[in-house]
């Protein structure tokens, strides 16, 4: 079973920016695509941004087009979501999460393993 822990999570105000990494376990990291989704207060867990096993394919929510950015190193076992711009409303708790698959999806029910989740507040 693979382990994915999320970091890089904090305090940031309104147009600053974070970068998210996610680590996981296990040898076939290459072999899956992965995963950024998160969840707001009070409101139900959203996709975020994926990106294909090689990482020549990504895809992204319209909410964050242009403003984040994932990428993955696979030497490293390490997914990274790159955020700027960053608004109140992108304030959540991000999750990473490795997919059945190689090439990108964008439904939670494609995603089989899932980390602890990281805190992003913005502040206005």
């Amino acid at each position: 079973q693979v382990q994915l822990v999320e970091s890089g999570g904090g305090l940031v105000q309104a147009g600053g920016s974070l970068r998210l990494s996610c680590a996981a376990s296990g040898r076939t990291f290459s072999s899956y695509a992965m995963g950024w989704f998160r969840q707001a207060p009070g409101k139900e867990r959203e996709f975020v941004a994926a990106i294909s096993w090689s990482g020549g394919s990504t895809y992204y929510a319209d909410s964050v087009k242009g403003r984040f950015t994932i990428s993955r190193d696979n030497a490293k076992n390490t997914v990274y979501l790159q955020m700027t711009s960053l608004k109140p409303e992108d304030t959540a708790v991000y999750y990473c999460a490795r997919a059945y698959t190689p090439i990108v999806r964008a439904e939670q029910s494609d995603f089989g393993s899932w980390g602890q989740g990281t805190q992003v507040t913005v502040s206005s």
